[in-house]
């Protein structure tokens, strides 16, 4: 189980904080979102810009966190969550203030773990195939993650993943209802892939999808998504 965005019910989401409670109430993994700024630091931030501010790639690091001091580092939240898995999502879409056609920050993420000598467990996911394509491209050991809403559908999804070598799948859980849940799952692991949905909050699908076989579940309340699994 990973919070989503750390435990963001009990605190401000993507912080250490956040990160902090999510480890102490038992989740195996964080999930966050990172963007690059001007001068290339990795900063932690779901959205591509913050409110009164202005888009985070327009601004170098030390702008954006003189103004917003708990917006953390990509490394101190790597920190701060040793010994967890930590699903890093790179935010890149043509659709983006800051899309990044160069993936620049798919090459950033992949050198700052090389430069900490593999000792995060991390998986990279994203929306953009291309971001993960290009850390497979630089890094093929860094474990990377397709991440799905609606379309392209999981099967669709799980044969990208195939071809690109891709390990997981990411589908949103809406499309898991009922029998899908585990048709899925069985395909994906057919084919050695795993899969994480997104984002599950509510008992009754925590069981099911469970119950199902999906591997992980990314949720924004890991407390009670262990006081459901127990």
């Amino acid at each position: 189980m990973l919070g989503h965005r750390g435990s963001p019910r009990r605190a401000r989401e993507n912080t250490l904080e956040a990160f902090a409670r999510a480890r102490d109430e038992g989740a195996d993994g964080v999930e966050l979102d990172v963007h690059r700024t001007r001068d290339g630091a990795l900063l932690v931030h779901h959205d591509a810009d913050i409110e009164g501010f202005g888009v985070i790639a327009h601004h170098d690091a030390e702008a954006v966190r003189g103004a917003f001091a708990w917006v953390p580092t990509l490394a101190e939240v790597l920190d701060e969550c040793l010994g967890l898995l930590v699903n890093v999502e790179i935010k890149n879409s043509p659709k983006d203030l800051d899309f990044d056609p160069e993936e620049s920050v798919a090459a950033a993420v992949v050198e700052l773990l090389a430069a900490r000598d593999g000792r995060d467990r991390v998986l990279v996911s994203s929306f953009h195939l291309p971001s993960i394509d290009r850390v497979r491209g630089l890094d093929p050991a860094v474990p990377t993650g397709y991440l799905t809403v609606v379309h392209p559908p999981p099967a669709e999804a799980i044969a990208t993943a195939v071809r690109s070598g891709h390990g997981a799948v990411h589908p949103f859980f809406g499309v898991l209802a009922d029998d899908a849940a585990r048709t899925v799952t069985e395909r994906a692991h057919a084919e050695g892939i795993v899969v994480h949905t997104w984002t599950v909050n509510d008992p009754d699908d925590v069981v099911r999808l469970a119950a199902a076989g999906v591997d992980a579940l990314i949720t924004d309340d890991p407390a009670d998504v262990l006081v459901a699994l127990a």
